[in-house]
């Protein structure tokens, strides 16, 4: 019943703001166009606001999740006019604020003490007010400047009612649609209902605040404020104030002299740097949440705030990711569709010939031009075409991911509409696949995961035999006989690759690594005969 009534508001609030307007009917198939002609919405008048008021306003009254699709669609210059994108940018930290009296009996509720205790000066008119938080001055007693972020009360029951309602579509896609497999919406909304839900913890917002803050220390391409933990918990989060220009305020940035091809490139760089050297990004980079730092206007420093969204990748993510990226910037449509295969994102009984084919077709108008002439959005609607026609499904770790790079290109049509972010680019994703092959690199990944490999090599000589000794099971038909042929295949020769690999990688250790040389010394004969069993059963 719940979701019925949330829909039923949903269509009175589209309803009394006119939002049939947006839609031109000459575009409409017959039946559809009679049907707006005549819906009962056209007794309302049609409110005196702009259209892009009115759409904001919308999105202002449905609560954060409509609130947080306008701020996406709000850097999107190149999809939507300018007179909506104006008023869309209001969402970022413009959306009207609750009561601050009801700010201040969040804060004394959540820690403890009236607020005249708590700080030397607070203001209780908001600085800035937002989806799901808003945004107080303060002053610690020790003489810091701080900001005291609250998060906006009775907000989760909106988000909970929203996400019952994705829910409900996501099912009706997957089930009646032609493409609902494929694209997976359950599995999408799931992940989106974490992230948002995670998003009302403002002591997990502390968390990744620190984390990122601790992953660029001392580096001159982005500042990130520091917590103050004894006045943070779940519903209140203190940070450290800051003193920088909206990345939106292109006239101030100039006013200052501001290198812009310098503040570009260095946006994109914190970008892949986050992704590839850290796995560890900040997925909300709407303008609103960031700042220019208003010192070394030649070398310009971002500051980011609001990191309550965080992305992350896996290895293997990362690795697949960063060799897709660089062939498709090297143009090597081959390697393209061989990845796209070996990491399972498209059926493996795709025909290489035809998806490289496809690819290449996609991709090869989009170079050698600056940003100003490439559309993401139109080049992601092309590669959806690609998807669908190989049954490529979506990957639901990649959604934030994806969401991250349309955000950035929007900043970057902001900020310098000449930037070529393939030549920005690729010359970090060459440097990050080389390190991460190099020696040093092997080295300390190794090094990561060889306690747990010497716990469980005591193991593996019964680990082993009972592989060895499980019974075949034959084939049930043809197709089932070929993959496992393939499979077989594949692994004869990823044995023969492994054996050399683990006879190289721990000759490595052992002569460079103390510890690792002292517990190979006293390992045990059973541990030498688990290996030794290991390499020969790999080489067999």
């Amino acid at each position: 019943m719940s979701r019925i009534l949330r829909l039923g508001k949903i269509a009175r609030v589209v309803t009394r703001f006119r939002l049939d307007t947006f839609v031109d009917k000459s575009q409409l198939p017959t039946s559809l166009a009679i049907l707006f002609s005549i819906a009962p919405w056209r007794l309302f008048p049609i409110p005196d606001q702009t259209r892009g008021a009115r759409l904001r306003q919308v999105l202002e009254e449905l609560g954060p999740i409509f609130v947080k699709f306008g701020q996406m669609l709000s850097t999107r210059r190149d999809l939507l006019p300018d007179d909506i994108i104006d008023e869309l940018a209001k969402l970022q930290d413009q959306v009207p604020p609750f009561p601050s009296q009801q700010a201040v009996d969040i804060i004394e509720g959540a820690l403890g003490k009236s607020v005249d205790d708590l700080f030397a000066q607070f203001s209780s008119q908001p600085m800035a007010s937002a989806s799901v938080a808003q945004v107080h001055a303060a002053t610690l007693f020790s003489g810091e400047e701080v900001v005291v972020k609250v998060v906006r009360p009775g907000i989760e029951l909106t988000i909970l009612q929203d996400i019952k309602l994705l829910f409900t579509l996501a099912e009706l896609i997957e089930k009646y649609f032609p493409d609902g497999r494929r694209l997976r919406p359950v599995d999408v909304v799931n992940d989106y209902q974490i992230t948002i839900l995670d998003e009302l913890d403002l002591q997990r917002e502390g968390g990744n605040t620190s984390q990122l803050r601790r992953n660029f220390v001392d580096s001159d391409l982005l500042y990130v404020p520091e917590v103050y933990w004894d006045f943070t918990n779940r519903q209140v989060l203190t940070m450290e104030r800051i003193h920088g220009i909206p990345v939106t305020d292109v006239k101030a940035l100039e006013q200052q002299n501001t290198n812009m091809q310098a503040l570009a490139e260095r946006g994109v760089e914190i970008f892949f740097t986050q992704v590839f050297r850290d796995s560890f990004f900040h997925a909300d980079m709407h303008p609103g949440n960031i700042f220019v730092s208003k010192q070394n206007p030649e070398k310009p420093q971002y500051i980011a705030i609001d990191c309550a969204i965080i992305g992350s990748l896996s290895e293997s993510d990362q690795y697949y990711m960063a060799r897709n990226l660089l062939a498709i910037f090297q143009r090597d449509y081959r390697l393209v569709a061989e990845l796209h295969i070996e990491c399972g994102w498209i059926p493996a009984e795709t025909h290489v010939h035809e998806f490289e084919s496809v690819m290449r077709s996609v991709c090869e108008p989009i170079f050698e031009k600056p940003l100003a002439e490439i559309s993401f959005g139109q080049l992601l609607i092309s590669l959806f075409e690609t998807a669908r026609r190989f049954e490529m499904e979506v990957q639901p770790s990649l959604v934030l991911l994806q969401k991250t790079l349309l955000n950035i290109e929007g900043l970057g049509r902001e900020l310098y509409p000449q930037l070529n972010l393939w030549d920005t680019a690729q010359p970090f994703l060459e440097k990050w696949i080389k390190d991460r092959y190099a020696p040093s690199g092997v080295y300390k990944r190794l090094r990561k995961h060889i306690p747990a490999f010497l716990e469980q090599l005591p193991h593996l000589p019964e680990t082993l035999l009972e592989s060895l000794n499980q019974p075949k099971q034959l084939p049930a038909n043809n197709d089932q006989a070929q993959r496992l042929q393939r499979l077989e295949q594949a692994l004869e020769s990823q044995r023969n690759r492994s054996s050399y690999l683990i006879i190289g990688l721990i000759a490595l250790l052992a002569i460079t690594n103390p510890h690792v040389n002292a517990a190979l010394a006293q390992l045990p004969v059973p541990g030498w005969a688990a290996i030794i069993i290991l390499l020969l059963w790999l080489r067999r």
